[in-house]
């Protein structure tokens, strides 16, 4: 098992073995947690926020599709269109 040694900054280098077996790159973030007495590094993948919601309207249901081909699609997203402009639909008309 490699060594590491703490720098004055409180700074550690991972072994290049180490690294090429979790494909860590440059830039890569890793969530640091202590776990019974043991500090523990896993990567983390960070997503965009706007992802993150989408992806979870998606498991909720709120989505559209799958559809069989492209003019299925504008079907559904002109008949979701005339749905917004009713009259009962609570956006303003211009």
């Amino acid at each position: 098992m490699p060594l590491v040694r703490v720098k004055t900054k409180y700074q550690v280098t991972l072994p290049t073995g180490i690294r090429e077996q979790v494909g860590l790159r440059i830039g890569d973030l890793l969530e640091a947690k202590v776990e019974k007495g043991k500090i523990t590094l896993a990567p983390k993948a960070v997503i965009d926020r706007g992802i993150a919601e989408s992806i979870e309207d998606y498991g909720k249901g709120r989505s559209y599709g799958p559809f069989e081909s492209a003019e299925d699609m504008l079907k559904s997203l002109h008949a979701n269109a005339k749905k917004l402009r009713a009259p009962n639909s609570r956006q303003p008309r211009r």
